[in-house]
């Protein structure tokens, strides 16, 4: 199994496969827009500004199981991140990352990758970076900083 094998839902409610980022660098976070770490979603932008014609993608997946963060509807969310941040990377529906819920994509990244104290995500802003290949390369902790990360990125691509 590989990380192309699986689908997300957009913030309609369609499917999206995965392997529409086959050849990409793509950095997956659970993200909430009541968060102390919603400020993280201006670097993510300035990271997309600067590598998105480069082959990389930010996959957004808000995720309102941390403190009821992420309130309110897919749309409602996507309107917040790009009034706010000026978000233009993609946003998914809002999913589960952690229990017997969990999303497919987040159970993949968790057994992929360890993070502190185990595989368990502990909070919102919780970034996976993959490689061009699909492989999970590296997971980093909500209190890394987007712009922390970006040298990792730029060897990748």
């Amino acid at each position: 199994m590989s990380i192309y094998d699986l689908k997300v839902k957009d913030t309609k409610g369609n499917e999206v496969s995965m392997a529409n980022y086959k050849g990409k660098v793509l950095l997956i976070v659970n993200t909430a827009t009541a968060c102390g770490f919603t400020p993280q979603y201006k670097e993510l932008q300035e990271l997309y500004d600067k590598y998105k014609n480069q082959g990389f993608e930010i996959l957004d997946f808000p995720c309102n199981q941390f403190g009821n963060q992420a309130q309110g509807s897919n749309e409602e969310l996507v309107a917040f991140c790009e009034m706010k941040y000026k978000t233009t990377f993609q946003t998914f529906a809002k999913i589960e990352v952690k229990g017997e819920n969990a999303d497919p994509l987040f159970k993949y990244l968790k057994e992929n990758t360890k993070g502190f104290l185990g595989s368990a995500i502990k909070w919102n802003f919780t970034k996976f970076l993959v490689d061009k290949e699909g492989i999970v390369v590296d997971r980093y902790a909500p209190i890394t900083t987007p712009l922390k990360i970006e040298k990792d990125i730029e060897k990748l691509l």
